[in-house]
Parts: structure tokens; C-alpha cells; sequence
């Protein structure tokens, strides 16, 4: 928790001067006045952003001068396995963020073919924290420079026995990204890259480090979305993963989604998603589904 909260103190010390200005009204606080799905879904580990990656955004739709934030429930279902996400996000000023997620990894019938148990559970939480610090990915359209920020996730996992004994040498970690995204409103297109530094194991469920390496790898995550209507958003997204651990390969993460926006205050997501190898079990092929209300 230590190293979350320095890391979350030194980027709020760097949004405060953006954060000065005139005195607002409390109306005008939760003024929601950015535009219709601008703000992304909420990411798996609680940022704004795409299912499986972080983007640029800020959760909420708050405009500069107000806050705004989110509630989620996500759920994935593969053949071996069943993830439960659930958590909140709050925007402040459109240019910081702050966010937790709760991660119940359910091994369900595989428990005990791992010899831990049928139905064993690990559980993790996610404390993350997000700085915008350059750009406007939908408002700049006559520019090509995309918004930029800086994020960090500190993850803590309550199963440091098992995560010890299958190789990890660690049940926290911290990771860090870097996201640039784009809105082409002409086009109805947004692109987003991300680069992310992690030791995780499958986000962390299964520890940091392991007997491969106990170093940071540099791993690529982006996304691609078409808006087919202001409420309407079709796209694809890929997660780069280290693969740590001799006993269990990690492969990348892929996905196609559905993305519904009907309110302002509400997004639903599917998608059928492909997580590669987990725990040594192959062909993790399942489905993603998410909602999420705010404002």
C-alpha cells in the first residue's frame, strides 16, 4: 500500500497547479459535459478505459470543472475458470484519476486438478491512480497529437502461500503505463496504445515474478473501436503479458467487443475474449461481459 500511495501522492502533487481556477458552484462540480461514450468503459483492474487496457481518458464525464465517476461489475467466463471484477473510478477536473477494483479469480472443477482445492478462489485488489498530461483525445481534432497520461496500479493478492509456492516471488507488485489515445470524430475512430511495465502473472492473480525473471517487462497493449452510432461501438483490443513462471505459460490477450452507451449514466459491454494459457490450462476462449453506471 506504501508504494501505491507515494506514487498516487507525486502525481497528485502534479495535476494541483491544473486543478486551480476559478471558484465553482457544487452544481457545477458534477457538470457531465464531456461527450457520449468519450470516456470509455471501465477497464478490468478499475481504470477508464477499454476491457482489457487503460486508456488515456479519465473515467467520469466531468468536463474541467467538475468530477465524475463510476461503479463496474465485470465477469469473464472461460472453459477452466471465472473472473469477478467489481470496483469505482472518480475523474477530478477531467485530468485525474483514481480507482480500485476488487479481482475474485475462481478456479472452479481446475482447483482441484492443481491440487488446491475444488472451487479455490484468489483475490486480488487493485489501487490505481491516473494523470492526463498532455493533449485531448476528442476536442483537438485539427491536430494529430493525441492525449497522453501516466498511470501506476499497485495489486495486492491475499494468497501469498500459493503465489509463493507455484514460483512467484512476489504477491504484490506495481505496475506502470504510459497511454496515448485518439478520437478521430471524422472518421469515427479511436486508437489507443499503451505501454505497460509489469512483473504480474495473469494481472497478478498469480503473483509477480517468478523463477524466469523477477525483472519489469515492457509489454504492448492497444485498441482499436469504430463508433457505428453515438450509443454504438464496435473494436478489438490486445494485451502483451512476461511469461515469469516455468509451470504456467502466459500468453497474450486478445479480444473483439460490443460496446453499448443507451444512457449517459450507463455502458454495457461484450466480448468474446481469448486468454491463451492460464495456469496450464490451454485455450482459454470465453466470454466478457460488463457493466458500468456513472456520471
Amino acid at each position: 500500500m506504501r508504494k501505491w500511495a507515494a506514487t498516487a501522492a507525486t502525481l497528485v502533487s502534479l495535476a494541483t497547479p491544473a486543478l486551480a481556477g476559478e471558484p465553482v458552484s457544487e452544481s457545477d462540480l458534477v457538470d457531465s459535459g464531456k461527450l457520449l461514450a468519450t470516456s470509455g468503459v471501465s477497464q478490468i483492474e478499475g481504470a477508464g478505459g477499454g476491457g482489457l487496457t487503460p486508456w488515456a481518458v479519465i473515467s467520469g464525464y466531468e468536463t474541467r470543472d467538475a468530477i465524475g465517476g463510476n461503479v463496474h461489475y465485470t465477469f469473464v467466463n472461460t472453459p477452466s475458470f471465472t473472473l469477478h471484477s467489481t470496483g469505482a473510478a472518480i475523474g477530478f477536473y477531467d485530468r485525474f484519476e483514481i480507482s480500485y477494483a476488487r479481482e475474485i479469480f475462481d478456479t472452479r472443477s481446475t482447483g482441484a486438478k492443481l491440487g488446491l482445492g475444488n472451487g479455490y478462489t484468489f483475490n486480488e485488489d487493485v489501487f490505481g491512480a491516473k494523470l492526463r498530461i498532455a493533449g485531448d483525445a476528442v476536442y483537438d481534432q485539427d491536430s494529430w497529437m493525441p492525449q497522453v497520461a501516466l498511470g501506476t496500479q499497485y495489486k495486492v493478492n491475499d494468497n501469498s502461500t500459493i503465489i509463493h509456492a507455484i514460483g512467484a516471488k512476489s504477491a504484490d507488485g506495481v505496475d506502470f503505463y504510459a497511454a496515448a489515445t485518439k478520437l478521430f470524430l471524422a472518421e469515427s475512430l479511436l486508437l489507443d496504445a499503451t505501454v505497460r511495465e509489469t512483473k504480474a502473472n495473469q494481472l497478478g492473480i498469480l503473483g509477480f515474478g517468478g523463477d524466469r525473471s523477477d525483472d519489469y517487462h515492457t509489454e504492448f497493449e492497444g485498441s482499436a473501436a469504430v463508433l457505428l452510432t453515438r450509443k454504438l461501438a464496435i473494436g478489438v483490443e490486445y494485451r502483451g503479458q512476461p511469461n515469469n513462471l516455468s509451470f504456467a505459460e502466459q500468453n497474450r490477450w486478445v479480444d473483439a467487443f460490443v460496446a453499448l452507451f443507451p444512457t449517459r449514466n450507463l455502458s454495457l459491454t461484450v466480448a468474446a475474449v481469448d486468454l491463451g494459457s492460464i495456469a496450464g490450462q490451454p485455450r482459454q476462449r470465453g466470454i466478457y461481459l460488463s457493466a458500468q453506471i456513472g456520471f
